[in-house]
């Protein structure tokens, strides 16, 4: 069980009154937020009032009223500062650079070659984001607030570790020291998987759930998990490796090294072995490659032409994707369960409707009529813009910003 002391229940209160602001552009009143949150009046008024001084909400007119006393309008102080979210994939680099309302201010994307894998060239390819950003909005370093990083693999969040990265075998990389040191900021790191869920919290399909499962389809597989309300993160931050579940038994191998891995048969590499077993010479498998990318989106058009053995591709990923999603729709019985990334972003919505109508055969009536299946609906990168969230969030588990904060309305109320 985990024992919250009341410096951590109000550090999740303060993130759930603030997700209310970035869920929609519009202002809220104390009274809004206190019927969206259901925290009491008090509370809330409490909160507001430290992030009022703090410089992260601002009031913004009144709200019109039919009688009483005029209520404040509260809103996002985009000012304030900015926030850094940086995607580390297999194949590039993509870091973004946000307002403190999350809106993009610059985006910088960088290849990632075969040699560019060691922990210090993923760290010059981060400082060089990093200052790129910076550069095309104009923007000074000293307004940074954070810097979410979001690596491959298993990450020690706690101590800013990467324990390991399925992609380049890394090992126990104390990866936020590395990068602290180079980018002279505050660094919050993270994996894709929890990333890409906290932003469907704030933004996209979690603003209206308590319990979400986000599905991430790319090279590599895995499942970010809300969990009545929160991130679910597990004993070791490790939860939602789903993609290294056994789908078949005895089936292809997983880069991971075991067989039958969700990943080996619904990531994109897994999808291009399906189509070379049913057409060995297709073009897409040679072709810009073998990237991803351009297969992907090669399939997407073909379908679309009715082209019976990208069709086949498809309906086939579906098939297994559908076996292995109903496995967590089963055991976390979610409200939505949303198919994000690259795979999603190409096959889409036909994906999605092959997957749907193949889900009943391996879900539980109840579990099913319970959950709604959509694609992300979220711009560009869920996973940098989820990244600067892990920022934000950092920033407001930031003792010295908040507790001076509360001691000074402490003694204010005590003058």
């Amino acid at each position: 069980m985990v024992n919250r002391s009341a410096q951590d229940i109000r550090r999740l209160n303060r993130f759930e009154v603030l997700r209310r602001f970035h869920a929609t552009a519009e202002p809220r009143t104390r009274q809004h937020l206190a019927a969206e949150t259901a925290l009491s009046f008090a509370t809330v008024s409490n909160l507001t009032a430290e992030l009022i001084d703090a410089g992260v909400l601002v009031e913004a007119g009144h709200a019109e009223s039919s009688g009483g006393r005029p209520r404040a309008l509260l809103t996002l102080n985009a000012d304030r500062g900015t926030l850094i979210g940086v995607d580390v994939g297999e194949t590039s680099v993509r870091t973004e650079l946000f307002d403190l309302a999350l809106g993009e201010l610059a985006v910088d994307e960088s290849p990632v070659t075969p040699a560019d894998v060691t922990p210090e060239q993923i760290t010059r390819l981060i400082e060089t984001g990093v200052a790129a950003v910076l550069s095309a909005a104009g923007s000074p370093r000293s307004r940074v607030l954070g810097a979410g990083v979001s690596l491959p693999g298993l990450v020690e969040r706690e101590r800013g570790v990467s324990t390991y990265s399925p992609y380049w075998a890394w090992r126990d990389v104390p990866m936020r020291d590395l990068l602290a040191e180079r980018l002279d900021l505050p660094v919050h790191l993270d994996n894709p998987l929890k990333a890409s869920a906290l932003a469907e919290m704030w933004f996209g399909a979690g603003r209206d759930v308590d319990n979400l499962v986000v599905v991430m389809l790319r090279s590599g597989v895995g499942a970010g998990l809300a969990l009545d309300g929160t991130l679910y993160r597990g004993a070791t931050n490790s939860a939602g490796e789903w993609g290294h579940s056994c789908l078949v038994f005895q089936g292809r191998r997983c880069r991971c090294g075991s067989l039958g891995c969700v990943e080996a048969y619904v990531g994109s590499t897994g999808i291009a072995e399906t189509l070379r077993s049913l057409a060995p010479e297709d073009p897409l498998l040679t072709g810009a490659g073998g990237l991803a990318a351009p297969l992907l989106a090669g399939l997407a058009s073909r379908a679309a032409d009715d082209d019976p053995v990208a069709i086949e591709v498809v309906r086939r990923t579906a098939a297994y994707l559908a076996a292995a999603v109903g496995n967590l729709v089963n055991i976390l019985n979610p409200e939505a369960l949303v198919l994000g990334d690259q795979v999603a972003a190409h096959l889409g919505e036909r994906l999605l409707a092959e997957t749907r109508a193949a889900l009943s055969e391996h879900t539980l009536a109840p579990s099913l009529r319970a959950v709604t299946l959509r694609l992300s609906s979220l711009p560009h990168d869920a996973v940098s813009r989820g990244a600067a969230a892990l920022a934000f969030e950092g920033f407001l588990n930031d003792r010295e910003v908040f507790g001076s904060v509360s001691r000074t309305r402490t003694a204010k109320a005590r003058s």
